[in-house]
């Protein structure tokens, strides 16, 4: 090759190297840009929040399901440290979204979105799948205490913690053996067992933390019962749906785990409260 040629074939890698570099530059900012359009304005994002012992891989069968009916959907991380840290942070997220949202919290997860999607108008509907639902001033465990104590309380097991700051806390699990039947019971418990080892705990202060504000007071609420949830009295989530005037509220044969063991009885309750909210 002449040493014309080296220059120009160097020039081309320059190039291309500084293409490559700009769209690595602009790409994260059309991402965020992106985030939670509804595509042709049509349909709103939906907002998946999981609950204690979980993470965001637990509304795998629901976001897939969502996905194929051209849904955007988001499925953010709960940290489970307590109200306040977690709808904050959820708060944040829900104030980068553009268009309508309809947001939907799985047990501990209806606590953080009553208290993050309050004052937010774009957050169009609350779905809470079998979810813990207070009132401002109210906990978890001022109002489940309200009705008798589920199973799942006797599978508690708390680890304390140090924080980097040198404060310490105490962590909730489950017991590994008895996961499968007091959360779990309509899996297989092969997958059951997969639960229990990747489990995250939440903060046993979570428990009593007091709401803020409640965001179902003021729009429009969806609820899915499991008639055979051993985490949440169901009768505890009748009264929850019955005290918000839900809109639609809707009884299954499952465990707490709903989203993972009757995925689609979900997507078409969230389906349900997007299309009532006026955008499909």
């Amino acid at each position: 090759m002449t040493a014309s040629g080296i220059l120009r074939s160097g020039e081309g890698r320059l190039a291309l190297g500084v293409a490559v570099l700009s769209a690595l530059t602009v790409a994260p900012a059309h991402a965020a840009d992106d985030l939670g359009k509804a595509p042709g304005g049509q349909k709103p994002t939906v907002v998946l929040v999981h609950g204690a012992f979980a993470d965001g891989s637990s509304w795998n069968g629901v976001v897939q399901r969502l996905q194929r009916d051209g849904y955007q959907v988001i499925a953010p991380p709960n940290t489970l440290r307590g109200i306040p840290q977690d709808s904050t942070d959820l708060n944040s997220l829900l104030k980068t979204i553009k268009g309508p949202i309809v947001l939907v919290g799985h047990s501990y997860g209806g606590e953080v979105i009553s208290q993050a999607a309050a004052g937010l108008d774009n957050v169009k509907a609350l779905v809470y799948v079998n979810a813990i639902m207070p009132d401002k001033g109210e906990s978890f465990a001022s109002l489940s205490g309200k009705f008798p104590a589920a199973p799942l309380t006797k599978a508690f097991k708390q680890v304390p913690f140090r924080n980097g700051g040198g404060t310490t806390g105490t962590d909730v699990y489950l017991q590994a053996a008895k996961l499968h039947a007091t959360f779990a019971q309509d899996l297989p418990q092969q997958q059951a067992s997969v639960m229990a080892s990747t489990q995250r705990p939440i903060a046993q202060s979570a428990f009593t933390d007091k709401l803020t504000a409640a965001a179902w007071r003021g729009k429009p609420v969806y609820v899915l019962v499991g008639r055979q949830d051993r985490a949440i009295d169901p009768s505890l989530e009748r009264y929850e749906a019955k005290r918000a005037h839900a809109r639609k509220t809707v009884e299954i044969n499952s465990s707490h785990v709903s989203l993972v063991s009757h995925p689609q009885a979900v997507t078409d309750l969230i389906v349900s409260a997007a299309r009532d909210s006026g955008h499909r």
